[in-house]
Protein backbone atom coordinates (compact mmCIF):
# COMPACT_ATOMS: atom_id res chain seq x y z
CA UNK A 1 0.00 0.00 0.00
CA UNK A 2 1.43 3.59 -0.32
CA UNK A 3 1.48 6.07 1.92
CA UNK A 4 -0.95 8.23 0.81
CA UNK A 5 -3.67 6.25 0.90
CA UNK A 6 -2.67 5.21 4.78
CA UNK A 7 -2.36 9.02 6.00
CA UNK A 8 -5.66 9.45 4.24
CA UNK A 9 -7.18 6.13 5.83
CA UNK A 10 -5.54 7.26 9.69
CA UNK A 11 -7.84 10.55 9.66
CA UNK A 12 -4.79 12.08 10.81
CA UNK A 13 -4.38 15.74 9.66
CA UNK A 14 -2.09 18.70 9.32
CA UNK A 15 -3.34 21.63 11.56
CA UNK A 16 -1.06 24.85 12.12
CA UNK A 17 2.04 23.14 12.97
CA UNK A 18 2.61 19.69 11.80
CA UNK A 19 0.17 16.42 12.06
CA UNK A 20 -1.89 15.53 15.10
CA UNK A 21 -4.47 13.24 15.89
CA UNK A 22 -5.12 10.53 18.46
CA UNK A 23 -2.60 8.40 19.42
CA UNK A 24 -4.57 5.26 18.49
CA UNK A 25 -4.29 6.88 15.08
CA UNK A 26 -0.37 6.54 14.84
CA UNK A 27 -0.07 3.01 14.16
CA UNK A 28 3.20 1.60 13.42
CA UNK A 29 1.93 1.83 9.60
CA UNK A 30 0.98 5.32 9.58
CA UNK A 31 4.26 6.34 11.18
CA UNK A 32 6.39 4.54 8.83
CA UNK A 33 3.49 6.60 6.09
CA UNK A 34 4.47 9.69 6.90
CA UNK A 35 8.46 9.40 7.22
CA UNK A 36 8.45 7.50 4.25
CA UNK A 37 6.22 10.26 2.22
CA UNK A 38 8.35 12.92 4.05
CA UNK A 39 11.40 11.87 3.10
CA UNK A 40 10.83 10.96 -0.86
CA UNK A 41 10.46 14.92 -0.52
CA UNK A 42 13.65 15.46 0.42
CA UNK A 43 15.98 14.58 -2.21
CA UNK A 44 18.85 12.60 -1.66
CA UNK A 45 19.01 13.44 2.08
CA UNK A 46 21.37 10.93 4.09
CA UNK A 47 20.81 11.78 7.67
CA UNK A 48 17.68 13.16 9.58
CA UNK A 49 17.35 14.53 12.99
CA UNK A 50 14.70 12.89 15.73
CA UNK A 51 13.61 13.72 18.85
CA UNK A 52 11.03 13.55 21.01
CA UNK A 53 8.68 15.44 24.19
CA UNK A 54 7.18 13.54 27.19
CA UNK A 55 4.04 12.21 26.08
CA UNK A 56 4.22 8.49 26.80
CA UNK A 57 3.30 7.22 23.48
CA UNK A 58 6.32 9.78 22.07
CA UNK A 59 8.96 6.94 22.10
CA UNK A 60 6.90 4.10 20.41
CA UNK A 61 6.01 6.46 17.67
CA UNK A 62 10.05 7.69 17.42
CA UNK A 63 10.62 3.59 17.44
CA UNK A 64 8.71 3.83 14.07
CA UNK A 65 9.84 6.86 12.29
CA UNK A 66 13.45 6.01 13.19
CA UNK A 67 12.98 2.24 11.58
CA UNK A 68 11.27 3.54 8.32
CA UNK A 69 14.21 5.97 7.70
CA UNK A 70 16.72 2.79 8.37
CA UNK A 71 14.57 0.63 5.70
CA UNK A 72 15.24 3.69 2.49
CA UNK A 73 19.36 4.02 4.69
CA UNK A 74 18.85 6.87 5.65
CA UNK A 75 21.24 7.50 8.92
CA UNK A 76 19.40 9.07 12.17
CA UNK A 77 20.37 11.21 14.82
CA UNK A 78 17.83 10.99 18.18
CA UNK A 79 18.47 13.46 20.30
CA UNK A 80 15.88 12.01 22.92
CA UNK A 81 13.58 14.62 24.88
CA UNK A 82 14.26 18.28 23.97
CA UNK A 83 12.93 21.31 22.56
CA UNK A 84 11.11 21.59 19.12
CA UNK A 85 13.18 24.95 18.93
CA UNK A 86 16.46 22.94 19.62
CA UNK A 87 15.89 20.61 17.10
CA UNK A 88 15.11 22.62 14.53
CA UNK A 89 18.54 24.91 15.47
CA UNK A 90 20.10 21.30 14.91
CA UNK A 91 18.89 20.47 11.75
CA UNK A 92 19.38 24.05 10.39
CA UNK A 93 23.08 24.16 11.48
CA UNK A 94 23.84 19.99 10.34
CA UNK A 95 21.98 21.05 6.77
CA UNK A 96 19.45 17.89 7.39
CA UNK A 97 16.01 16.80 7.61
CA UNK A 98 14.49 17.01 11.00
CA UNK A 99 11.36 15.29 12.69
CA UNK A 100 9.76 16.34 16.10
CA UNK A 101 7.58 13.79 17.28
CA UNK A 102 5.36 15.93 19.77
CA UNK A 103 1.83 17.29 20.56
CA UNK A 104 2.79 20.24 21.68
CA UNK A 105 -0.47 21.42 24.16
CA UNK A 106 -3.12 19.52 23.19
CA UNK A 107 -4.82 16.90 24.86
CA UNK A 108 -3.31 14.05 26.61
CA UNK A 109 -4.71 11.08 24.31
CA UNK A 110 -3.05 12.92 21.16
CA UNK A 111 0.22 13.52 19.32
CA UNK A 112 1.49 14.40 16.43
CA UNK A 113 4.11 14.82 13.71
CA UNK A 114 6.11 17.87 12.97
CA UNK A 115 8.42 18.01 9.94
CA UNK A 116 11.50 20.04 8.82
CA UNK A 117 13.23 20.49 5.70
CA UNK A 118 17.24 21.39 6.09
CA UNK A 119 16.40 25.08 5.52
CA UNK A 120 13.42 24.99 8.00
CA UNK A 121 9.95 24.18 9.22
CA UNK A 122 7.74 23.06 6.30
CA UNK A 123 5.15 24.93 4.12
CA UNK A 124 1.36 24.56 3.48
CA UNK A 125 3.04 23.80 0.23
CA UNK A 126 5.21 20.45 1.39
CA UNK A 127 2.46 19.26 3.29
CA UNK A 128 0.88 18.92 0.17
CA UNK A 129 3.46 17.20 -0.89
CA UNK A 130 3.34 15.16 2.36
CA UNK A 131 0.35 14.30 1.82
CA UNK A 132 0.25 13.24 -2.22
CA UNK A 133 3.19 11.09 -2.20
CA UNK A 134 3.11 7.45 -3.38
CA UNK A 135 5.99 6.29 -0.97
CA UNK A 136 5.55 2.21 -0.98
CA UNK A 137 4.98 0.69 2.44
CA UNK A 138 6.30 -2.75 1.95
CA UNK A 139 6.81 -4.23 5.61
CA UNK A 140 7.00 -3.07 8.96
CA UNK A 141 10.04 -4.07 11.06
CA UNK A 142 10.56 -2.33 14.01
CA UNK A 143 14.30 -1.06 14.71
CA UNK A 144 15.32 -0.54 18.52
CA UNK A 145 16.27 3.02 18.95
CA UNK A 146 19.44 3.73 18.73
CA UNK A 147 21.44 5.71 21.58
CA UNK A 148 21.06 9.31 22.71
CA UNK A 149 23.05 11.78 21.10
CA UNK A 150 23.43 14.94 23.36
CA UNK A 151 24.78 17.64 20.96
CA UNK A 152 21.34 19.04 19.96
CA UNK A 153 21.19 19.90 23.97
CA UNK A 154 24.32 21.46 24.15
CA UNK A 155 24.03 23.21 21.28
CA UNK A 156 20.43 24.79 21.52
CA UNK A 157 22.51 26.06 25.30
CA UNK A 158 25.13 27.87 23.58
CA UNK A 159 23.07 29.78 21.28
CA UNK A 160 21.88 31.82 24.18
CA UNK A 161 25.21 31.60 26.47
CA UNK A 162 27.28 32.54 23.38
CA UNK A 163 24.93 36.08 23.08
CA UNK A 164 23.84 36.73 26.93
CA UNK A 165 25.98 37.86 28.98
CA UNK A 166 26.75 35.78 31.98
CA UNK A 167 25.74 38.04 34.38
CA UNK A 168 22.71 38.95 32.72
CA UNK A 169 20.20 37.60 35.32
CA UNK A 170 22.64 38.09 38.32
CA UNK A 171 20.74 39.02 41.52
CA UNK A 172 17.14 37.55 40.20
CA UNK A 173 15.53 34.73 41.49
CA UNK A 174 13.93 33.19 39.17
CA UNK A 175 11.06 29.74 39.47
CA UNK A 176 10.98 27.74 37.00
CA UNK A 177 7.54 25.67 36.32
CA UNK A 178 9.13 22.52 34.64
CA UNK A 179 5.84 20.43 34.75
CA UNK A 180 6.35 17.81 31.66
CA UNK A 181 8.16 20.24 29.32
CA UNK A 182 10.35 18.64 27.14
CA UNK A 183 12.94 21.58 27.87
CA UNK A 184 12.23 20.95 31.86
CA UNK A 185 15.98 19.34 32.56
CA UNK A 186 17.42 22.52 29.93
CA UNK A 187 16.01 25.39 31.05
CA UNK A 188 17.40 25.54 35.02
CA UNK A 189 20.71 25.19 33.75
CA UNK A 190 20.66 27.77 31.66
CA UNK A 191 19.24 30.29 34.06
CA UNK A 192 22.03 29.31 36.43
CA UNK A 193 24.77 29.84 33.86
CA UNK A 194 23.26 33.48 33.08
CA UNK A 195 23.73 34.15 36.99
CA UNK A 196 19.77 33.60 38.22
CA UNK A 197 19.12 31.22 41.48
CA UNK A 198 17.01 29.10 40.21
CA UNK A 199 14.10 27.84 42.13
CA UNK A 200 12.64 24.30 40.03
CA UNK A 201 8.58 24.04 40.59
CA UNK A 202 5.71 21.71 39.65
CA UNK A 203 8.26 18.84 38.50
CA UNK A 204 5.52 16.41 37.23
CA UNK A 205 6.46 12.38 36.03
CA UNK A 206 2.71 12.79 34.68
CA UNK A 207 2.15 14.46 31.16
CA UNK A 208 0.68 18.19 31.17
CA UNK A 209 -0.69 19.41 28.82
CA UNK A 210 0.08 23.26 28.99
CA UNK A 211 -1.66 25.47 26.89
CA UNK A 212 -0.04 28.85 27.12
CA UNK A 213 -3.04 30.66 25.09
CA UNK A 214 -5.64 29.45 27.37
CA UNK A 215 -4.04 29.38 30.65
CA UNK A 216 -6.05 27.48 33.54
CA UNK A 217 -6.88 29.55 37.09
CA UNK A 218 -5.58 26.95 38.80
CA UNK A 219 -2.13 27.38 36.97
CA UNK A 220 -3.01 31.54 37.13
CA UNK A 221 -3.51 31.11 41.18
CA UNK A 222 -0.56 28.79 41.50
CA UNK A 223 2.29 31.13 39.68
CA UNK A 224 0.90 33.74 42.34
CA UNK A 225 1.34 31.80 45.29
CA UNK A 226 4.91 30.50 44.28
CA UNK A 227 5.85 34.26 43.50
CA UNK A 228 4.61 35.44 46.77
CA UNK A 229 6.16 32.37 48.45
CA UNK A 230 9.65 32.67 47.57
CA UNK A 231 9.53 35.81 47.05
CA UNK A 232 10.27 35.38 42.73
CA UNK A 233 11.48 37.93 40.51
CA UNK A 234 9.71 35.83 37.32
CA UNK A 235 8.83 32.69 36.62
CA UNK A 236 9.40 30.84 33.64
CA UNK A 237 7.74 27.47 31.68
CA UNK A 238 6.65 26.39 28.49
CA UNK A 239 4.11 24.58 26.50
CA UNK A 240 4.84 20.10 26.45
CA UNK A 241 7.63 21.14 23.43
CA UNK A 242 9.05 23.93 24.60
CA UNK A 243 8.35 26.22 21.77
CA UNK A 244 5.64 28.09 23.21
CA UNK A 245 6.74 30.23 26.60
CA UNK A 246 4.76 31.45 29.85
CA UNK A 247 6.54 34.45 31.86
CA UNK A 248 5.18 35.48 34.87
CA UNK A 249 6.24 38.83 36.47
CA UNK A 250 6.98 39.11 40.13
CA UNK A 251 3.49 38.94 41.25
CA UNK A 252 2.95 35.79 39.46
CA UNK A 253 1.06 37.66 36.97
CA UNK A 254 1.53 35.87 33.62
CA UNK A 255 2.40 37.90 29.99
CA UNK A 256 -0.08 37.13 27.41
CA UNK A 257 2.22 35.26 24.68
CA UNK A 258 1.89 38.28 22.02
CA UNK A 259 2.77 40.93 24.63
CA UNK A 260 5.99 38.80 25.55
CA UNK A 261 6.82 38.68 22.22
CA UNK A 262 6.10 42.74 21.00
CA UNK A 263 8.64 43.39 23.88
CA UNK A 264 11.31 41.18 23.05
CA UNK A 265 10.31 42.41 19.48
CA UNK A 266 11.51 46.08 20.70
CA UNK A 267 14.62 44.61 23.24
CA UNK A 268 15.63 43.21 19.67
CA UNK A 269 15.46 46.32 17.63
CA UNK A 270 13.35 44.44 15.20
CA UNK A 271 12.03 46.41 12.31
CA UNK A 272 9.19 44.65 10.54
CA UNK A 273 7.19 41.89 11.91
CA UNK A 274 4.65 39.22 10.35
CA UNK A 275 1.82 38.10 13.01
CA UNK A 276 -1.55 36.38 13.34
CA UNK A 277 -4.54 38.38 12.77
CA UNK A 278 -5.23 36.69 16.80
CA UNK A 279 -2.84 39.47 18.29
CA UNK A 280 -3.16 42.15 20.07
CA UNK A 281 -3.98 45.44 18.37
CA UNK A 282 -0.80 46.78 20.76
CA UNK A 283 1.66 46.11 18.13
CA UNK A 284 0.38 48.75 15.66
CA UNK A 285 -0.67 51.32 17.93
CA UNK A 286 3.04 51.39 19.57
CA UNK A 287 4.95 52.59 16.56
CA UNK A 288 8.04 50.61 17.46
CA UNK A 289 8.08 48.69 14.09
CA UNK A 290 8.04 50.19 10.89
CA UNK A 291 5.93 47.67 9.17
CA UNK A 292 3.69 44.56 10.67
CA UNK A 293 1.89 42.39 8.10
CA UNK A 294 -1.39 40.12 9.44
CA UNK A 295 -1.57 36.57 8.65
CA UNK A 296 -3.84 33.89 9.03
CA UNK A 297 -3.38 31.51 12.54
CA UNK A 298 -0.21 29.48 12.28
CA UNK A 299 3.52 29.49 11.95
CA UNK A 300 3.45 28.64 8.31
CA UNK A 301 1.39 31.49 6.99
CA UNK A 302 3.59 33.71 9.62
CA UNK A 303 7.39 32.41 8.11
CA UNK A 304 5.75 32.98 4.09
CA UNK A 305 4.96 36.85 5.30
CA UNK A 306 8.44 36.83 5.73
CA UNK A 307 9.55 37.05 2.28
CA UNK A 308 7.88 39.88 1.14
CA UNK A 309 9.38 41.57 4.51
CA UNK A 310 12.88 40.92 3.96
CA UNK A 311 12.93 42.38 0.46
CA UNK A 312 12.82 45.90 2.94
CA UNK A 313 14.02 45.49 6.33
CA UNK A 314 17.07 44.14 7.76
CA UNK A 315 16.05 42.57 10.94
CA UNK A 316 12.69 40.68 10.84
CA UNK A 317 10.86 38.63 12.96
CA UNK A 318 7.36 36.75 13.70
CA UNK A 319 5.45 35.80 16.55
CA UNK A 320 2.07 34.17 17.46
CA UNK A 321 -0.37 35.30 20.29
CA UNK A 322 1.04 31.64 21.83
CA UNK A 323 3.88 33.27 22.77
CA UNK A 324 6.09 31.80 20.07
CA UNK A 325 9.17 33.80 18.76
CA UNK A 326 9.70 32.89 15.03
CA UNK A 327 13.75 35.21 14.24
CA UNK A 328 13.61 35.93 10.42
CA UNK A 329 17.12 37.35 10.15
CA UNK A 330 20.47 37.51 11.63
CA UNK A 331 20.83 40.15 14.02
CA UNK A 332 23.53 41.18 16.83
CA UNK A 333 22.94 40.88 20.82
CA UNK A 334 25.35 42.73 22.84
CA UNK A 335 27.69 42.99 19.50
CA UNK A 336 27.28 39.39 19.05
CA UNK A 337 25.71 37.66 16.22
CA UNK A 338 22.99 35.21 16.89
CA UNK A 339 21.68 33.32 13.30
CA UNK A 340 18.30 32.86 12.43
CA UNK A 341 15.85 30.49 13.88
CA UNK A 342 12.31 30.96 11.89
CA UNK A 343 10.66 28.37 13.41
CA UNK A 344 8.95 29.12 17.26
CA UNK A 345 11.13 29.21 20.13
CA UNK A 346 10.19 29.87 23.96
CA UNK A 347 13.69 31.06 25.09
CA UNK A 348 14.51 34.16 22.91
CA UNK A 349 11.67 36.31 23.94
CA UNK A 350 11.87 36.16 27.55
CA UNK A 351 15.39 36.00 27.22
CA UNK A 352 15.12 39.60 25.21
CA UNK A 353 12.07 40.51 27.81
CA UNK A 354 14.25 40.21 30.56
CA UNK A 355 17.40 41.93 29.54
CA UNK A 356 15.41 44.95 28.38
CA UNK A 357 14.33 45.21 31.53
CA UNK A 358 17.46 44.68 33.65
CA UNK A 359 16.81 45.70 37.32
CA UNK A 360 13.52 47.33 36.94
CA UNK A 361 10.53 44.93 38.04
CA UNK A 362 8.54 42.93 35.01
CA UNK A 363 5.25 44.50 36.37
CA UNK A 364 6.44 47.95 35.15
CA UNK A 365 5.72 46.73 31.46
CA UNK A 366 2.46 48.09 31.76
CA UNK A 367 3.55 51.39 31.65
CA UNK A 368 4.94 51.02 28.03
CA UNK A 369 2.42 49.71 26.11
CA UNK A 370 -1.54 51.06 25.41
CA UNK A 371 -3.64 50.04 27.80
CA UNK A 372 -5.01 47.21 25.51
CA UNK A 373 -5.46 43.38 27.26
CA UNK A 374 -6.23 40.19 25.55
CA UNK A 375 -7.39 36.72 26.46
CA UNK A 376 -8.14 33.48 25.15
CA UNK A 377 -10.19 30.40 25.98
CA UNK A 378 -11.47 27.53 24.27
CA UNK A 379 -14.11 24.79 24.04
CA UNK A 380 -13.29 21.71 24.39
CA UNK A 381 -14.21 18.38 21.96
CA UNK A 382 -16.07 20.69 19.59
CA UNK A 383 -16.64 19.24 16.50
CA UNK A 384 -14.83 21.31 14.00
CA UNK A 385 -18.29 21.35 12.09
CA UNK A 386 -19.81 22.86 14.77
CA UNK A 387 -17.39 25.22 15.17
CA UNK A 388 -17.58 26.44 11.33
CA UNK A 389 -21.67 26.35 11.45
CA UNK A 390 -21.43 29.38 13.97
CA UNK A 391 -18.87 31.03 11.76
CA UNK A 392 -20.94 30.82 9.20
CA UNK A 393 -23.83 31.93 10.67
CA UNK A 394 -21.82 35.16 11.73
CA UNK A 395 -20.68 35.90 7.97
CA UNK A 396 -24.82 35.71 6.83
CA UNK A 397 -26.62 36.79 9.80
CA UNK A 398 -24.33 39.15 12.34
CA UNK A 399 -27.08 40.65 14.05
CA UNK A 400 -28.41 36.80 14.86
CA UNK A 401 -24.82 36.02 16.07
CA UNK A 402 -24.48 39.35 18.13
CA UNK A 403 -27.91 38.16 20.14
CA UNK A 404 -26.21 34.51 20.50
CA UNK A 405 -23.33 36.33 22.40
CA UNK A 406 -25.36 38.35 24.23
CA UNK A 407 -24.02 41.13 22.77
CA UNK A 408 -26.32 42.83 20.55
CA UNK A 409 -26.25 46.40 22.53
CA UNK A 410 -22.24 46.74 21.11
CA UNK A 411 -22.15 47.73 17.51
CA UNK A 412 -19.42 46.80 14.73
CA UNK A 413 -17.02 48.49 13.69
CA UNK A 414 -14.67 46.23 11.22
CA UNK A 415 -15.27 42.05 11.02
CA UNK A 416 -12.42 39.77 9.48
CA UNK A 417 -13.00 36.41 8.32
CA UNK A 418 -9.35 35.51 7.29
CA UNK A 419 -9.21 33.16 9.69
CA UNK A 420 -12.15 32.46 11.71
CA UNK A 421 -14.04 35.19 12.48
CA UNK A 422 -12.93 38.53 14.15
CA UNK A 423 -15.07 41.14 15.01
CA UNK A 424 -14.14 44.75 16.32
CA UNK A 425 -16.46 46.91 17.98
CA UNK A 426 -17.13 50.62 18.18
CA UNK A 427 -15.60 50.59 21.91
CA UNK A 428 -12.32 48.85 20.67
CA UNK A 429 -13.32 45.52 22.15
CA UNK A 430 -12.67 42.59 19.84
CA UNK A 431 -14.27 39.37 19.75
CA UNK A 432 -12.32 36.32 17.44
CA UNK A 433 -13.56 32.77 17.06
CA UNK A 434 -12.31 30.18 15.39
CA UNK A 435 -11.75 25.99 15.18
CA UNK A 436 -8.50 25.17 16.44
CA UNK A 437 -6.40 23.30 13.51
CA UNK A 438 -4.85 21.00 16.19
CA UNK A 439 -7.50 19.47 17.94
CA UNK A 440 -11.34 19.30 18.42
CA UNK A 441 -11.86 22.55 20.02
CA UNK A 442 -13.44 25.95 19.56
CA UNK A 443 -11.08 28.80 20.53
CA UNK A 444 -12.16 32.08 21.65
CA UNK A 445 -9.84 35.32 21.43
CA UNK A 446 -10.81 39.01 23.11
CA UNK A 447 -9.56 42.31 23.72
CA UNK A 448 -10.58 44.82 25.78
CA UNK A 449 -9.29 48.23 27.61
CA UNK A 450 -8.57 45.70 31.00
CA UNK A 451 -8.09 42.12 31.67
CA UNK A 452 -11.16 41.45 33.45
CA UNK A 453 -13.27 42.88 30.96
CA UNK A 454 -11.24 41.05 28.48
CA UNK A 455 -11.67 37.71 30.17
CA UNK A 456 -15.36 38.50 30.89
CA UNK A 457 -16.31 38.71 27.59
CA UNK A 458 -14.54 35.67 26.33
CA UNK A 459 -16.40 33.65 29.21
CA UNK A 460 -19.81 34.98 28.29
CA UNK A 461 -19.14 34.58 24.41
CA UNK A 462 -17.97 30.91 25.27
CA UNK A 463 -20.98 29.69 27.61
CA UNK A 464 -23.64 31.75 24.97
CA UNK A 465 -21.74 29.19 22.20
CA UNK A 466 -22.24 26.23 24.35
CA UNK A 467 -26.05 27.12 25.26
CA UNK A 468 -26.81 27.54 21.79
CA UNK A 469 -25.20 24.16 20.94
CA UNK A 470 -27.15 22.75 23.65
CA UNK A 471 -30.51 24.20 22.61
Amino acid sequence: MDSSILIEQSGIEFGTSGARGLVTQFSNEVCFAFTLAFLSTQGDAKRIALAIDNRPSSPAIAQACFSAARTMGIEVDFYGVIPTPALAFKSQEDSVPAIMVTGSHIPFDRNGLKFYTKTGEITKSDESKILSAKANIDTVALLPLPELNKRAYELYLKRYLGVFSDDLLQGKKIGVYQHSSAGRELYPELFKALGAEVICLGYSDNFIPIDTEAVGEADREQAKAWAKEYGLDAIFSTDGDGDRPLLADENGNYFTGDVLCLLAAKSLGIEALSVPVSCISSIEKTDFFKKVIRTKIGSPYVIEAFKALQEDYSSVAGFEANGGFLLASDIYIENTKITRLATRDALLPVLAVLSFFGKQKLSSAVELLPHRFTYSDRLKNIDKGLSLSIINLGKQEIEKLLLIFNLEGLKIASVIDIDGLRLTFTNQDVVHIRPSGNAPELRCYTESNSFLNAKALADNVLVSIKNYFKA
